[in-house]
């Protein structure tokens, strides 16, 4: 059975669609590793409480 994404996951991926942005670019753009964000992405992990406000606040600034 397929996972359904968290909110997390799916912002990034439709941020990252949006903006026609890597994971390597987004990682670098949130100063987090791409292993990091593999892991988030792919729900394997929950980002930490500060990995999570890091990213909304990168996403909030370049809608």
């Amino acid at each position: 059975m397929e996972k359904e994404l968290n909110n997390i996951s799916e912002d990034i991926v439709t941020f990252q669609k949006k903006h026609n942005l890597t994971d390597n670019e987004l990682a670098f753009n949130v100063h987090i590793t791409v292993e990091r964000l593999h892991d988030i992405k792919s729900m394997e992990s929950d980002p930490t409480p500060e990995e999570h406000a890091i990213i909304k606040k990168y996403f909030n600034q370049h809608a």
